[in-house]
């Protein structure tokens, strides 16, 4: 009997399947791409190896993406780990040291490295040089060892949080990956959907990409999981996928016509059937949701702002006008000139 592979382990070989391979698979963010071709065909005319390079912006963009395919333009192995996997300098010393010549590092979420480790780094970055402390004390010594050329490749969320001397020694550039619009994002299921040989029609592609929340990782998932759907309920017509069995699939994970989850929308219910539509404190909402306030702040608000159904004010958060028509609430008279 042939066993069967953990969700978790299919998972990952359909997120690695899904990655472009080349510039030309890559869907938006062409901003960046151009820059990044030009760096790594500037360097290469040289004869140098690319220069360390910075992508920040919220999660789901494409910023290990990229990284990845800088790797397979250019032809050089990349070693791969995470801020808060490098917990000691020993650490830091070992994924150097073990490096061949051109060798692409990438540092995922470098704003959680140790900030001990990160003094080491700023040498190896720089002069290309490891500097090793021996001893404690009076007889302390310190060794500097010669480390092959690299390029360190960071991606992080909170780009705020890196220090001022880290961020200048990304001489290549530090990069912000935007959002993507829904043209973008459409293009990105249908790339998908031809990898997972899952047929779509043309609405409901638009479905799942309206529904996104502008992020390629998001609109994936959603595409696997009304696969999913599909495929247990027998959904499947003719062989494709339709705007109806999308919107089923979405209706179950609780993700509306403009890709609101539960969580959103309680947030706002709460906003605006609590507190009056605000403003608000977030210590208040955190309260009366029984959620942390940097959950709220970090990963419910972003999305409502750029939505334009929530404003942060001084004195609190606001639900606006397009807010209430999303959610059907009457607005109150007194409020009604002074919404946005």
């Amino acid at each position: 009997m042939k066993p069967k592979s953990s969700p978790k382990t299919e998972d990952s070989l359909l997120d690695q399947t899904l990655r472009p391979t080349r510039w030309d698979e890559y869907i938006g963010q062409k901003h960046i791409k151009d820059n990044v071709k030009i760096l790594l065909r500037a360097a290469e005319e040289r004869g140098h190896i690319p220069e360390h390079i910075l992508f920040y912006g919220p999660p789901g963009l494409g910023k290990t993406t990229l990284a990845h395919l800088i790797a397979k333009e250019t032809g050089r192995q990349m070693k791969i780990t995470s801020g808060p996997a490098i917990e000691k300098v020993g650490d830091l010393a070992s994924i150097l040291t073990n490096l061949a010549s051109g060798d692409i590092l990438f540092i995922d979420e470098i704003h959680r490295l140790n900030k001990m480790v990160e003094e080491i780094l700023y040498p190896a970055m720089e002069s290309g040089v490891l500097d090793i402390i021996i001893g404690k004390g009076p007889s302390a010594r310190t060794i500097q060892l010669d480390l092959p050329p690299f390029t360190l490749i960071a991606a992080t969320t909170r780009v705020a949080l890196i220090s001022s001397p880290l961020r200048s020694r990304f001489s290549g550039g530090v990069f912000r990956l935007e959002f993507y619009s829904d043209e973008e994002i459409a293009k990105i299921v249908d790339r998908s959907s031809n990898l997972l040989k899952i047929n779509l029609d043309g609405e409901a592609l638009e479905e799942i990409a309206k529904r996104s929340r502008f992020t390629p990782r998001t609109a994936n998932y959603f595409l696997k999981r009304v696969r999913d759907f599909a495929q247990v309920y027998k959904k499947s017509k003719g062989g494709s996928l339709d705007k109806k069995t999308v919107k089923e699939a979405l209706d179950m994970l609780s993700v509306d016509e403009i890709g609101l989850n539960s969580s959103d929308r309680k947030f706002l219910e709460i906003l605006i059937g609590k507190f009056g539509g605000g403003p608000a404190g977030l210590k208040t909402l955190a309260a009366a949701l029984s959620e942390e306030e940097a959950t709220l702040e970090e990963v419910v608000e972003p999305y409502l702002i750029q939505l334009g159904l929530l404003e942060r004010t001084a004195r609190g958060r606001v639900a606006t006008k397009k807010a209430y028509e999303h959610l059907e609430f009457d607005i109150p008279e007194g409020k009604q000139s002074k919404l946005i």
